[in-house]
């Protein structure tokens, strides 16, 4: 993200994030409202998570229920909410078994692990290695930035945790040496969201399925940016004709209540049994009340219906704008994720964007990321458009 204004010296808070001179104290649908009581556009849905946009009336329903009675009690016990969340992921995915956490970073962890114990307790291999793609995000744990094909993320933190391999991302030729380096799995974004939202190219994924399959090695989709309906799919998989062995997904899940998960094939998911892994609060009552609410609402309703055509509507918008500005260079991405690719510094544009009470990202140095909720209208669109094309007249 753009680098505006930091955390002053004197603050309690370590200087961990470059944050906009913005404070936000309200939101409701595609708006927020910051400590002046000035309204911004939010097509950032905080980073993909808000999906419903902000304070969704069903989620929160939910949520003012639950709080009335059971906030945690551990994964000692049974929790109901727990088991119909993940009754409403396997039901509507290819997977069979659910691991709850609490970020996508804790997901990917989690899938690192089953993949390297699935390798060695189950097929009886030495395996751990992963295979992941050049300019990649899968997280900053440890772990999860050592899988992350971008060196930026891994500067001051070396050694790195052994056992990730980077390949060159929709390279047929690199592909093809999985079937002799047989690692125990192979890890990949089908949107590249912070390294720039590049798709993959879908006979690129299907070859690489195939090779997954033919040497049995894991194939982990990490669907916590595309996955929860932002592509206009419930996941991003569907639309490239392979089924995961294993999907990591958080962010979208709680509608911006803290949740992660992966779902798993009944063949990976036998990696994992009693005391292998865990975690103190993931798939408590209070997140997984939130999930209900979101998964519900998105199955049960013409949501995904609405992100397929207001994004063929938000495509021909900026198939508008990328004619009259030069320094328009492509638009990509899938759905409700999308990249405008531009010579300038994508920095800028997101700063000026700020006065123009729209909140829009990068995604690397000339990219400009647009995110809005899944739940955005034609007239919402309108205004971005309006926006953005301001901000643009300002470059």
């Amino acid at each position: 993200m753009a680098n505006n204004t930091s955390v002053s010296l004197e603050s309690p808070l370590m200087a961990t994030y470059n944050r906009f001179p913005v404070t936000l104290v309200k939101g409701k649908g595609s708006y927020v409202w910051d400590d002046k009581g000035t309204q911004f556009l939010d097509f950032t849905s905080g980073i993909a998570t808000c999906n419903l946009g902000h304070v969704p009336d069903s989620v929160k329903e939910k949520l003012e229920e639950q709080v009335q009675n059971l906030w945690h009690c551990s994964n000692l016990y049974n929790i109901p909410n727990q088991q119909e969340l993940a009754a409403l992921l396997t039901e509507n995915s290819c997977g069979n078994q659910v691991f709850f956490c609490n970020s996508g970073a804790e997901a990917n962890e989690a899938a690192i692990k089953l993949a390297r114990r699935y390798a060695q307790k189950v097929k009886g291999t030495d395996s751990y290695e992963i295979v992941t793609f050049e300019q990649s995000f899968h997280g900053r744990t440890l772990a999860t930035l050592s899988a992350t094909g971008q060196e930026k993320i891994q500067q001051g933190f070396l050694p790195l945790v052994q056992g990730f391999r980077y390949l060159p991302f929709n390279d047929n030729e690199a592909i093809e040496q999985l079937a002799e380096i047989k690692p125990a799995a192979v890890l990949l974004e089908l949107v590249q969201g912070e390294g720039g939202v590049i798709p993959a190219n879908k006979e690129w994924v299907k070859k690489l399925a195939l090779i997954c399959e033919a040497n049995d090695i894991l194939l982990m989709v990490d669907e916590i940016q595309t996955g929860i309906g932002r592509t206009g799919t419930l996941f991003a998989y569907e639309q490239y004709s392979i089924e995961p062995d294993v999907i990591s997904v958080a962010k979208g899940l709680g509608s911006g209540f803290p949740i992660g998960a992966i779902i798993a094939k009944e063949k990976a998911a036998k990696g994992f049994d009693p005391g292998s892994h865990g975690s103190t609060f993931g798939g408590n009552p209070l997140a997984t009340a939130a999930g209900v609410a979101t998964i519900t609402h998105i199955v049960e309703s013409q949501l995904l219906k609405h992100v397929e055509e207001i994004s063929t509507y938000l495509d021909v918008e900026f198939q508008t704008l990328k004619d009259k500005y030069s320094f328009i260079k492509g638009i990509r991405g899938k759905g409700l994720l999308k990249g405008i690719v531009v010579e300038v510094n994508a920095a800028e544009i997101v700063q000026k964007a700020i006065g123009n009470k729209l909140l829009i990202l990068t995604a690397g140095p000339n990219v400009v990321r647009v995110l809005p909720p899944l739940t955005a209208t034609v007239e919402e669109i309108n205004e971005f458009i309006n926006k953005l094309e301001k901000t643009f007249q300002s470059i």
